[in-house]
């Protein structure tokens, strides 16, 4: 089967390599020439664990191929996937201009029979808008199918989610179209991964309702978190009682310094704008954006509180990227604080393991280190914000040799608080 992929961004490239990798003809099409010539060459534009990998394996054994030619893509392929970027306006709704722009290049270039498979996160309703642009932009009448596929993968083991997703959500209304849906997924029957058929309206909201609820367990264990620092409790002790209950679960019960990234923002954000436009105010999602943001101040406030007037304090800072992982700085919890830091006159050293180069970009007032014992060189404080790998086990004697205070800020809660006393920091965590 010939699918065209369209956008090379996060969604649309591990879409595209990863259904090679199910043995899918592929070609995926970016109008950044610049990307599409990096792509042929081999060179991924994103970091992804694996994703470079099943790249090159795609590419080698001839079912992977980059393009920025739209019409080539469209009329050699059944299936087209749009997986263009949906980003937040300021009003929080989600902009949609990129999903127009390519609805009427479809419907131009269509030339027989086609699948239209909607991967990027849009808003309740998109799906039959988008039929409607195609059926407008056509220059005669062609029959089409759209169907909402939305995407559940996590930055920074998307390849795996690709591979092995908890479900398959097919949103359509043709049979055939469902068909085709099930002939491009079905190497995963074999691990038996459920299939959730409905109506293109609920495969919409599925996708919002998800990551809603889970910034929502987020963000109410942060909250018990900030409890628990007055009450004497530890949310750890907390979260994992929680977590035993099966009504509950375990996962995303996880304080820090709130959530970020490219989904949880802007999913939330354009569902609430989404629920406005309709005359309810949803008041449980609308708290949940407000209590993270707020989480956020919360931690310049909690360093604040240890380190003592800020201006002119040296802070390191571990970790940029808003999760391990990933070199996505979208809504990143280090960079809210950083600016935070930097407004009540404090300078800040920080060295994270990928994103650096994407945080000189957003971050010019801040020198960045060589490793993270370079960045706590002389530094007042500690803050451990992104919990790499390598940073659960640092060198804790050499760290504390480093600062000119041991003072350790740690808003992952990676190492015991007990330990870290007996060692002579001064040591806080969040919820703890």
């Amino acid at each position: 089967m010939n699918i065209c992929v369209i956008g090379t961004g996060y969604v649309g490239l591990v879409t595209g390599a990863c259904l090679a990798e199910f043995g899918m003809n592929l070609v995926c099409v970016d109008k950044d020439v610049e990307k599409i010539d990096l792509l042929t060459q081999g060179k991924t534009t994103i970091y992804e664990p694996g994703l470079d990998h099943v790249v090159a394996k795609g590419a080698t054994e001839g079912r992977l191929r980059f393009s920025s030619s739209l019409e080539e893509g469209i009329k050699s392929s059944l299936v087209i996937f749009i997986a263009v970027g949906t980003p937040p306006r300021e009003d929080g709704s989600a902009d949609l201009r990129f999903v127009e722009e390519v609805a009427g290049e479809i419907g131009r270039w269509m030339n027989g029979y086609k699948v239209v498979v909607m991967k990027s996160t849009v808003p309740v309703g998109t799906a039959r808008w988008l039929k409607e642009l195609i059926q407008k932009h056509q220059a005669k009448p062609i029959v089409f199918d759209i169907v909402s596929n939305p995407e559940f993968l996590r930055e920074g083991s998307a390849v795996e989610d690709f591979m092995r997703p908890d479900r398959i959500i097919i949103g359509a209304e043709s049979e055939q179209a469902v068909a085709v849906m099930k002939d491009i997924y079905s190497a995963l029957y074999l691990i038996e991964t459920p299939f959730i058929l409905t109506s293109l309206e609920s495969a919409e909201m599925i996708k919002y309702a998800t990551n809603a609820f889970l910034a929502t367990k987020v963000t109410f264990i942060n909250e018990i978190a900030n409890l628990c620092e007055k009450l004497g409790a530890d949310v750890h002790h907390v979260a994992k009682a929680m977590g035993l209950d099966g009504r509950i679960g375990k996962k995303f019960l996880h304080p820090g310094p709130g959530y970020g990234g490219s989904c949880f923002p802007k999913d939330t954000r354009a569902l609430a704008r989404t629920a406005r436009e309709k005359g309810y105010h949803f008041r449980v999602l609308e708290s949940v954006i407000q209590a993270n943001e707020d989480q956020k101040q919360r931690m310049v406030t909690k360093i604040a509180e240890m380190v003592g007037d800020l201006r002119g304090m040296k802070i390191g800072i571990l970790g940029l990227s808003f999760k391990p992982n990933t070199n996505d700085l979208r809504e990143s919890s280090s960079i809210a604080i950083i600016r935070g830091l930097l407004e009540k006159g404090a300078k800040v050293k920080a060295f994270d393991p990928v994103a650096m180069n994407e945080a000189k970009a957003v971050l010019p007032g801040v020198e960045y280190g060589e490793d993270a014992y370079d960045a706590v060189s002389g530094a007042d404080a500690l803050v451990l914000a992104t919990e790499w790998n390598q940073f659960r086990r640092l060198d804790l004697s050499r760290i504390k040799a480093l600062l000119k205070t041991p003072i350790f800020i740690d808003l992952r809660n990676v190492y015991d608080p007990n330990r870290m006393k007996r060692l002579g920091f001064h040591y806080c965590g969040v919820g703890r």
